[in-house]
């Protein structure tokens, strides 16, 4: 009697603590999702990162200093349909990493410094991927959350955005979003590097690397038989 009593009150106190997980939990749902993009845009930022470090380390340029522009090309703040949270967000990010990193990192440009630009672009592929020419798989790179980087895809992939080896075992009969990142390091007019890379992302985070369209503006005119007349002209006599 005694061990069935101690069976009933243990069964009511794990669905007791069980519900009330649930309930913090599932009321925050937006937020985790506004954390996890917030991770993979930390994950890119430190990828993107390494390699300019490293391409600074090869050219023997470490004592040189660096900006990071936005995408929309302005020394300054973005305009409000210029930029997108993706933008802002990995500017930061990258600039961040990139102090980790030892880089000597500037807020404005200086005369001597080198510029960091990138590029975003989203594509997306329909689910007939069968019809397409694969090349070998075994060119990605798989990093933190859940994010696999193709580096340095050549220009025949850039055009078909293709994440060979993830998209085979990840494969959505409605398609599939990736994320094409180029990231250049400019002297003046001349580029020191410029690589592509192709991100596999989840579909319901494409939206997070896409500009916002600005609002369409509407023009409202009023119907022909709410025109006022033209007042009579007035006829000498």
């Amino acid at each position: 009697m005694h061990n069935q009593l101690f069976r009933l009150l243990f069964v009511m106190l794990l669905c007791t603590f069980t519900g009330c997980a649930k309930d913090r939990y599932s009321g925050g749902s937006a937020m985790r999702g506004s954390m996890e993009s917030t991770e993979q845009w930390n994950v890119l930022a430190n990828h993107v990162a390494d390699r300019i470090n490293n391409e600074l380390i090869r050219q023997q340029r470490l004592d040189a200093t660096v900006y990071v522009r936005h995408s929309c090309g302005q020394a300054g703040i973005c305009g409000s349909h210029d930029s997108f949270p993706f933008d802002e967000g990995f500017n930061d990010l990258l600039t961040t990493q990139l102090v980790n990193f030892g880089v000597h990192t500037v807020r404005t440009p200086e005369k001597k410094s080198l510029v960091i630009e990138y590029k975003v672009q989203t594509v997306y592929h329909p689910s007939e991927y069968r019809a397409w020419s694969w090349p070998k798989p075994g060119a990605l790179i798989a990093l933190a959350a859940g994010i696999v980087v193709f580096e340095d895809a050549p220009w025949e992939l850039i055009a078909a955005a293709t994440a060979i080896d993830v998209f085979r075992s990840n494969y959505q009969s409605g398609g599939h979003y990736e994320v094409i990142i180029t990231t250049s390091i400019l002297d003046k007019h001349h580029y020191l590097m410029r690589s592509s890379d192709i991100y596999y992302i989840k579909n319901a985070d494409y939206w997070h690397y896409q500009a916002a369209l600005p609002a369409t503006e509407i023009r409202l005119t009023g119907s022909k038989s709410s025109v006022a007349p033209p007042p009579p002209q007035k006829t000498a006599l």
